[in-house]
């Protein structure tokens, strides 16, 4: 066929606009873990007492929280890029100010205007990455996964250097490199469409009266709430200088990235949602808990707060899946709704903390963060029927998500079947081409399913394209087939965030038509996360009760098993 059967593009050849964007994430998200590190010299510096420093994570994060529920409907009317733009110079002003201003007071002002700039650039950074990324939409979301990672990894990091001179060096460290992420943007990022249709100002806290998004909303704002005390208090019993509290909070940084990215997928996956989100919150509650009662020994404290990252990594990957399971209102309204009462839990939780710590003693805010974790699963597990239903959304029992929407003609009955799957990848057409000629010589009918995931990274929702993209990019192969020859159908199969439940939604489709092979190719993602446990490829192949093979233009095709899983997955690819 016509179609060129190169490998697969690198996620990290992208064009300037992307990498522009790309950088500003990574400032972004080191945000919060680029303060923690100057506390204890804050609260020194100006004379400020520990709940007077603790209103910095309070002013930001309250306005963040309500700018969410407007900047979808701003967005929605002045487009993405001038939304992100307007953010990122809302963030190098009110960083610039709060590195300059002499008093607490002020910084917890300039903090509340940081934290518009930040609403505004989070709400649209993922939508500008994904249209100007090439290599499709997989490789756009590595690129974010990659810099939240690096962000959150990093900026205690760098926040412990640059407190170390000053404690105003990390707020002009911040203007200063968020300034380049804004000319870069303004000069390579091209203007960003308007959606056909503007989002109402009223539709996330309208999107709140929907029992499913409340509740987890609600466990949401809990969590949070123990979340960020700790992150607003932790700092202070650890008795560290700037440079070591930066070094202790990147570890737990890398835990919440590494986590994030590839346990929480794996523990979905053997386990399931709830069940997860259960022991996690669990978890959670027990290592606050520990830091309370050993509030008075530095090291206990240091080591609680490492280990809760993996907790953390894993419990916002699941909660907002979860989220987008349970919403019956459009994804993105969703995503506003929730992040307006997860915003709102980490914002009032300091100011709480800040009053008990004074009043009585530091360890009782860890125990109110303790009792919170607590609390929310109960609040998680109150809609019981929503939540198994989100359980069979994710592919336990009769699925209500993922779902299969069949393309062109039926298949005939007579003839054996081949399944191919491909993603909206550059290298599509070339897989499905390679399919199409094992199919020729084994008299088969092809059948390309297109799999078209909504993608969920943190509180961000995107949709990877509309369902008559989604047909159009079908009804494109099977014409394509036709003209040589090839008979061939289609279908679009649908999921939210679970590439597990996509694998196991495929295997049941390839058992309940009777095929006889499932073909799929390279995943732009990479072998590691292609082959992990949890991935699309591993759950497909578990779960198949016919061949699945890894086709490739120019090799052989590779029957895939739960020993060539683990090889391709080891081996760097």
């Amino acid at each position: 066929m016509s179609t060129p059967h190169g490998k697969t593009a690198s996620p990290f050849k992208q064009p300037r606009a992307v990498w522009a964007v790309a950088f500003a994430c990574v400032i972004s998200f080191m945000g919060i873990g680029l303060v923690d590190p100057i506390l204890p010299a804050l609260a020194e510096s100006l004379n400020a007492t520990p709940s007077q420093v603790s209103l910095l994570f309070s002013s930001y994060l309250i306005v963040t929280a309500v700018a969410m529920l407007i900047v979808g409907w701003i967005s929605s009317r002045i487009g993405a890029k001038r939304t992100l733009v307007i953010g990122l110079a809302v963030i190098v002003v009110f960083a610039a100010l709060a590195g300059a201003t002499g008093s607490i007071n002020g910084i917890v002002g300039f903090r509340a205007g940081w934290g518009l700039g930040n609403a505004m650039f989070i709400a649209t950074s993922l939508a500008v990455i994904v249209a100007s990324a090439s290599g499709g939409f997989a490789g756009a979301i590595i690129l974010y996964e990659t810099a939240l990672g690096l962000g959150i990894a990093v900026g205690p990091l760098l926040g412990g250097v640059l407190g170390g001179i000053s404690w105003r060096g990390p707020f002009f460290g911040v203007a200063v490199l968020m300034a380049i992420a804004l000319i870069a943007t303004l000069l390579f990022v091209p203007a960003t469409p308007k959606p056909d249709r503007p989002t109402s100002v009223t539709a996330p806290l309208k999107a709140l009266r929907h029992r499913g998004l409340l509740t987890m909303g609600i466990m949401a704002l809990l969590y949070n709430w123990g979340f960020f005390t700790m992150l607003g208090y932790a700092p202070y019993p650890m008795e560290l200088d700037a440079h070591h509290l930066g070094l202790v909070f990147t570890g737990w940084g890398l835990l919440v990235a590494a986590f994030s990215v590839f346990f929480a997928p794996r523990l979905q996956s053997r386990f399931g949602t709830a069940p997860v989100l259960y022991a996690n919150l669990l978890g959670l509650a027990i290592v606050m808990a520990v830091i309370a009662a050993g509030v008075r020994t530095p090291a206990v404290v240091i080591v609680a707060v490492i280990v809760s990252g993996a907790f953390i990594g894993i419990n916002n990957t699941l909660t907002t899946q979860a989220v987008m399971l349970v919403s019956p209102v459009e994804r993105p309204v969703a995503s506003s709704a929730y992040g307006f009462l997860r915003f709102i839990g980490g914002g009032l939780a300091p100011f709480v903390a800040g009053k008990l710590a004074d009043a009585s003693d530091l360890s009782v805010p860890f125990y109110l963060g303790a009792a919170t974790f607590v609390l929310a699963v109960p609040v998680l597990a109150s809609g019981h029927r929503l939540l198994r239903q989100a359980e069979r959304q994710l592919g336990q029992g009769e699925p209500v998500e993922p779902a299969l929407t069949p393309v062109g003609r039926a298949v005939p009955a007579d003839r054996p079947l081949l399944v191919v799957a491909v993603g909206g990848y550059d290298n599509a057409a070339s897989i499905v081409d390679t399919a199409a000629r094992y199919a020729r010589e084994s008299g088969s009918v092809l059948d390309v399913v297109h799999v078209s995931e909504t993608a969920v990274v943190e509180e961000q929702v995107i949709e990877t394209e509309t369902h008559d993209q989604a047909r159009a990019a079908v009804t494109a192969h099977l014409d394509r087939l036709a003209a040589h020859g090839v008979a061939a159908t289609g279908h679009v199969l649908t999921s939210v965030g679970d590439h597990a439940a996509a694998g196991r939604a495929l295997a049941r489709h390839a058992a309940e038509t009777g095929a006889r092979t499932v073909a799929v190719g390279r995943s732009p993602r990479g072998p590691l996360l292609q082959f992990a446990d949890g991935s699309f490829t591993t759950a497909l192949t578990h779960a198949a009760t016919c061949t699945v093979i890894l086709i490739e233009p120019d090799d052989a095709p590779r029957p895939l098993t739960a020993a060539t899983l683990t090889e391709l997955r080891d081996r760097r690819a």
